[in-house]
Parts: structure tokens; C-alpha cells; sequence
């Protein structure tokens, strides 16, 4: 059985930029997440980064730096991350204040969940909400 017990997620979705600088900070400004670790190339590219929210995380990097995994995205379109988030309207509020595109306004869904949904500065989709999936089969 794969995982971590250690506490730390065993999944993280990984996301490239062209301009992973600007997305860090519209990540951590609008959205709330903190930096864990930036690492960037001799031309001052990102080539890693780590950030977190909650007991969550997400990688990226730039574009263009000629990584297997650069090459391999290449063609590769936006993607949608999913966050859990206690206080889904506070939340909203402060992306909105960091001039967020908002997609879907805060909103109570059938199944129990309060969502909104945003796309960053590359066409990202995040959804953030406060479902969150049990772990048990």
C-alpha cells in the first residue's frame, strides 16, 4: 500500500507555468497557500516548487526549462485541483480582493458541499470547497 505515515499527502498534482514566479504569488497572495520550498535554475526559472494549504500540497515549475518532465508537458493543457477549505466564503473573499477570475461563485451543492471555483493567470481551474472524500473504501 502506497502513502506516507508520517502525515504528509501521498498525492500531489503538479502544475507547470510560463510564469511559475507570478503564479506563486497569485497562489499565495489570492488563494492562501505558503510556500515550502523554491528552487530555480542558474537562469532564475523555477525548476521546483512546493506549496502548501492545509494538508495539502502542490508542485510547479516553469516552462522552458528542458526537464524530462518540461518535455513531456509540453503539450499538455490547463488542469482542474480540487482544495478543501474550512471556510469556503473567506476564502472567496480573499481571492477576490487579489483580483482572482472567479468562475463559479460561492455556492451550496446537492451533496453537502459549499464550492467555488477560480482559474489562475494560465487557465488553471481550482476548486475549492469544503467536501472532502473519505478515505475508506
Amino acid at each position: 500500500m502506497a502513502g506516507t505515515s508520517d502525515g504528509r499527502p501521498s498525492i500531489y498534482p503538479t502544475l507547470q507555468y510560463a510564469d511559475a514566479k507570478a503564479a506563486i504569488k497569485q497562489l499565495t497572495e489570492a488563494f492562501g497557500f505558503r510556500e515550502l520550498a523554491v528552487y530555480e535554475t542558474e537562469d532564475g526559472k523555477v525548476a521546483h516548487a512546493e506549496l502548501a494549504l492545509g494538508n495539502g500540497a502542490v508542485m510547479l515549475g516553469s516552462t522552458g526549462t528542458g526537464s524530462t518532465y518540461d518535455k513531456l508537458m509540453k503539450d499538455a493543457g490547463p488542469t482542474g485541483v480540487y482544495v478543501v477549505v474550512d471556510d469556503v466564503d473567506a476564502h472567496h473573499r480573499r481571492a477576490v480582493e487579489h483580483g482572482a477570475e472567479i468562475l463559479m461563485a460561492p455556492t451550496d451543492q446537492d451533496y453537502g458541499s459549499r464550492d467555488y471555483m477560480a482559474r489562475d493567470r494560465e487557465g488553471n481551474v481550482w476548486s475549492f470547497g469544503t467536501y472532502a472524500p473519505s478515505m475508506e473504501g
